[in-house]
């Protein structure tokens, strides 16, 4: 690792502003609006054609998301007309989420064809958690102060309810699982939990606050965290102990890193130094266990023994695991001015901007960046956006990387070991 490279943070954060102001958020506002029915598309090739019209409820939501946040937090950094054009993205989707996204009982589908009739079952509880997210924070960008319990604020605690009540079962009645023998939960359930209560937080009672906060960070750091082995387990027992199975074996490196600076989100938060402290280790303990050393980046499935994993795509490598520990690696250098996370920085920036970033692709609405390439970092496919992968990873890791470093560069050395 290169730790004598000198740090320009300006530079750095020049360069995540510009990615997302001109190159990541063109794509998406010039190419992913359905004029016809409402919504988004998201399969959208290296050009921005349209390859697939069925909508994603929880790339939907996402994208209704990051949209609101946009023009909630770049007030003065971009023209007026450039704020409401995004408030209007936002409702875009918004609008056609409400009329469509639900079941008669309130329970999100997974997904719709184009006009916006449902095609698969409310089977997931990450469609109920990132219309939490979405409708809370569209509920604050466009909300007037004398108003209260707005539809969108409505629709925000509803959604939210349905994840608490089935944090539990997540599938519930779709899970195939056969009940007794081989009980699991997955560490996606808190790490996202965690996340969605911090965006929730403004509309949440201050003692709900705390009390799911407290839980999900307890669960995250005792449950799943193998502190013997340096890994952060993808699924557990319900009472946290070690299942030998593929599930109980398996890692998942972008979630691990991404719970961390969730974690460390909490942490600032509360004021809670030995949180991030110990959020920082875990990062830079997955990165050792995860770093490819033959073709440079992160795994995006590992075995906790080293025995075969059950995915077979477990040595691709995937846009959103290095953008998430971009933010991670950004968010920890900065908190604790730790070397060797910004060692490690270094090398995932070098990697990541030199493999996913569509650099040689230049037009006036965008290039975006790659999701897929195989383990020797090429392209897997073509394609900027699809089923997973929408409008959220790129311009939110873009968007926190850039706040990092303009916070970096504006702090004096003294504040920095």
């Amino acid at each position: 690792m290169n730790s004598e490279r000198n740090p320009d943070f300006a530079a750095l954060a020049s360069q995540y502003k510009s990615a997302l102001l001109d190159d990541v958020l063109p794509f998406w506002e010039s190419h992913s609006l359905d004029r016809t029915y409402g919504g988004y598309f998201t399969c959208l090739d290296r050009n921005g054609e349209v390859y697939d019209t069925d909508k994603f409820i929880w790339l939907q939501n996402r994208q209704v998301w990051t949209f609101s946040i946009m023009a909630q937090q770049l007030q003065g950094q971009v023209s007026s007309e450039r704020i409401e054009q995004w408030k209007a993205i936002a409702r875009h989707g918004a609008d056609f989420l409400a009329k469509h996204g639900r079941d008669t009982e309130g329970n999100w589908y997974f997904s719709l064809n184009q006009a916006g009739q449902p095609l698969t079952q409310p089977h997931s509880i990450f469609s109920d958690c990132f219309a939490a997210m979405a409708f809370s924070q569209y509920a604050k960008v466009i909300g007037n102060a004398t108003v209260t319990n707005s539809p969108a604020e409505n629709i925000a605690r509803q959604a939210y309810a349905n994840v608490l009540r089935r944090q539990a079962n997540p599938k519930g009645q779709y899970n195939k699982a056969y009940p007794g023998t081989r009980s699991l939960k997955s560490l996606a359930v808190p790490m996202i939990l965690a996340n969605l209560t911090l965006e929730m937080d403004w509309l949440l009672p201050p003692e709900q606050l705390d009390n799911v906060l407290d839980q999900t960070v307890a669960e995250v750091m005792n449950d799943f965290w193998d502190s013997e082995r340096g890994i952060m387990r993808e699924a557990v027992a319900p009472d946290g102990s070690v299942v030998d199975s593929y599930e109980g074996r398996l890692i998942n490196p972008g979630h691990g890193i991404e719970a961390m600076w969730f974690m460390m989100d909490i942490g600032q938060r509360r004021g809670d130094i030995a949180l991030i402290n110990q959020a920082t280790d875990i990062v830079l303990s997955i990165l050792n266990f995860a770093w490819d050393p033959n073709y440079g980046g992160l795994f995006y499935f590992m075995d906790a023994e080293g025995r075969p994993p059950q995915q077979l795509e477990w040595d691709q490598k995937l846009w959103w695991v290095h953008l998430e520990t971009l933010v991670a690696l950004a968010m920890s250098y900065r908190l604790t001015g730790r070397q060797a996370c910004w060692d490690w920085y270094q090398k995932l920036h070098d990697y990541s901007w030199e493999n996913f970033s569509d650099s040689l692709f230049a037009s006036e609405s965008g290039g975006e960046w790659f999701g897929y390439l195989n383990r020797r970092g090429e392209v897997l496919l073509n394609l900027k956006g699809g089923k997973w992968k929408g409008c959220f990873h790129v311009p939110r890791a873009m968007l926190l990387c850039w706040q990092q470093f303009e916070l970096l560069a504006s702090s004096s050395p003294s504040k920095r070991d």
